[in-house]
């Protein structure tokens, strides 16, 4: 049988990192992209063998195209799994920050989704059964304060994978995307300011039980993978009246 693989964005690190290590311990071809290139030199010294790692930046197509490529080289231009990860976060108040910080968010976060399911779509038909898995976020169920334009920009990861796993049905991919709450990652460790939804909720989940996750995501045909506390906790927290028994019940 033809061995597996996963493009994994933002791998250096976190949810991606810890992915990586699980895959390739089942066997995997892995291919890591990051704009930490010596992060990645290390994740792919750790793993030996069965993987590629390149610099990327998502929010440049041109990147994303060459990363593609150079991953086709590896795997006789299969992909079985495309796993949008790679993603920025600035917490605090909208006004506090920067127009710069907001639109960085956006271009990683929706742009870097898109051009790595664009980049990616001619692998991803010509291998059977595939899946494009993307990192959303529990901020995607309703708009969190402190965390506004992340947020808005989990809700069009939500949006495009609903729209294009109906899309896609036809080619035989899967589309998915992951929504837990707060994950012990750089990301959340480094933020200089801490919003009210971290200290009352607490960061619980480890980047090592999102890529069980992932691993389940890639053999299902589920598209929304949210840990089911993670629900309870929002409906504790923010007490959403449309997130009742039903919607529990779908997601969890």
């Amino acid at each position: 049988m033809e061995q597996k693989s996963i493009f994994i964005t933002g791998a250096a690190s976190g949810i991606g990192k810890a992915t990586a290590i699980t895959f390739a311990k089942e066997g995997w071809f892995v291919g890591l992209f990051d704009t930490n290139e010596d992060g990645l030199k290390q994740l792919a010294d750790q793993i030996g063998s069965n993987v590629c790692y390149r610099k990327l930046d998502v929010t440049s197509y041109e990147q994303t195209e060459e990363g593609v490529a150079y991953f086709a080289e590896k795997t006789n231009n299969k992909m079985n799994v495309l796993f949008n990860n790679a993603g920025i976060m600035h917490m605090d108040f909208f006004d506090k920050i920067s127009r710069n910080d907001h639109m960085k968010a956006i271009n990683v976060n929706i742009v870097g989704v898109v051009n790595g399911v664009l980049a990616s779509l001619e692998l991803l038909k010509n291998t059977p059964k595939s899946h494009i898995i993307s990192m959303s976020s529990a901020s995607a169920f309703y708009g969190t304060p402190e965390l506004v334009t992340y947020s808005a920009t989990k809700f069009f990861v939500r949006g495009f994978t609903e729209g294009l796993n109906l899309e896609l049905e036809k080619y035989n991919i899967t589309v998915s995307d992951l929504m837990p709450y707060y994950v012990k990652t750089p990301m959340i460790n480094d933020q200089k300011y801490q919003a009210n939804t971290v200290r009352k909720m607490g960061v619980n989940l480890t980047p090592e039980q999102i890529a069980k996750t992932v691993w389940k995501a890639a053999h299902k045909k589920k598209v929304h993978w949210v840990p089911a506390n993670t629900i309870k906790n929002l409906i504790s927290f923010i007490k959403l009246p449309f997130l009742g028994k039903t919607s529990m019940k779908w997601l969890s």
